[in-house]
């Protein structure tokens, strides 16, 4: 999935270049290059597929030269995650009835990809034994309130009966969680096979599930791009946990930590980037720093930045825009950009 904005991550994630397009960590690759790669370890190039908006297919095609046009599947708009999942398993299906699907975001970061590799290897392979819904689930290492947690039934397996989802949560929430031992974080990477979501979908979404069986016959074909820009319009704009998960009767998750974060804040970037002495994470070659301590700085080109007696804040520094803010206060950025969007226009965000 490769059709988010990222604005928690403005400015250097903007409607018209995201965040999964961007080298964010100094890697030498962007952060989808990052997970075509890692999910080649898994599949064959030729199984893997992105679903992104229609204006980002260029930028899919430039980043990822060897997929082939089929393999980029263009939306017409943003319609959350439950219609992304729904069309690419229609399509994937017309291609192998047979097929088992992993779907998972572009702009995630993983540390140890051959632990994600085995995690999500054990959950295709048990597809054919317990078919079901699958997700990988990360195991917490504090109270973060940016994430949904699913809490599981213990056994003495490494596969678990989801027992709730729960959105965000309060503070105070999120620390009973962690102390309670059997929450995890959602990741939002899902394992199904392709027949068992679209008889999901009928189930728990039906009008959804409607819109695209009555032009099934036309996925795969020149008639595709047509028919589904009628549907988009027309279909509940819901995420797939929402929509399918939180409803669904067996659903499975498998602990892990293999080095997750959903780089969804610019907080979430500092604790993965390499700090100096004094805890300062740095992305620019001609920045200098004096007395300055904690912050998360990211500066692009070649403009020389001095930062004198700062603390624990958020410097970004783009072509269009800056952005100076406190640390902590990081979900407070899609506020500003939708700020910015109603005074200013749609120019900066």
């Amino acid at each position: 999935m490769a059709g988010g904005i990222g604005t928690r991550f403005w400015p250097l994630s903007t409607s018209k270049f995201p965040k999964q397009f961007h080298d964010v960590l100094g890697t030498g690759q962007t952060l989808i290059q990052q997970t075509y790669n890692r999910l080649k370890k898994i599949t064959d190039a030729e199984r893997i597929f992105v679903i992104t908006d229609k204006i980002y297919t260029d930028l899919v095609a430039k980043q990822l030269p060897e997929m082939e046009e089929m393999q980029i599947i263009a939306e017409p708009m943003g319609m959350n995650t439950a219609i992304c999942a729904l069309y690419s398993a229609m399509k994937i299906k017309k291609i192998n009835p047979d097929a088992n699907i992993l779907l998972c975001p572009s702009d995630h970061l993983i540390m140890d990809e051959q632990k994600f590799a085995e995690k999500a290897e054990l959950a295709l392979s048990n597809l054919s034994k317990n078919n079901g819904l699958y997700t990988l689930g990360i195991e917490p290492t504090r109270p973060d309130t940016g994430y949904g947690y699913i809490q599981f039934i213990e056994n003495d397996q490494e596969i678990k009966k989801v027992k709730t989802f729960t959105e965000k949560p309060n503070r105070e929430l999120a620390e009973s969680f962690l102390h309670s031992g059997d929450f995890l974080w959602n990741s939002g990477i899902f394992i199904w096979s392709a027949d068992t979501i679209i008889k999901a979908f009928e189930t728990y979404l039906p009008d959804m599930y409607q819109s695209f069986k009555n032009i099934e016959d036309d996925i795969n074909t020149d008639k595709e791009e047509k028919q589904v820009k009628k549907i988009y319009p027309t279909v509940q704009k819901i995420s797939i946990d929402v929509g399918i998960m939180e409803k669904y009767k067996k659903v499975y998750v498998l602990p892990s930590s293999f080095g997750w974060s959903d780089l969804g804040t610019w907080t979430s970037l500092y604790e993965n980037h390499d700090r100096d002495k004094n805890r300062n994470a740095v992305v620019g070659n001609w920045v200098r720093m004096y007395e300055s301590k904690g912050n998360m700085v990211h500066v692009e080109g070649k403009k020389a930045v001095v930062i004198e007696g700062l603390e624990d804040y958020i410097v970004v520094d783009t072509e269009k825009s800056l952005l100076i803010c406190p640390l902590n206060s990081d979900q407070e950025v899609k506020k500003y950009v939708n700020d910015l969007k109603l005074n200013k226009g749609e120019n900066f965000v």
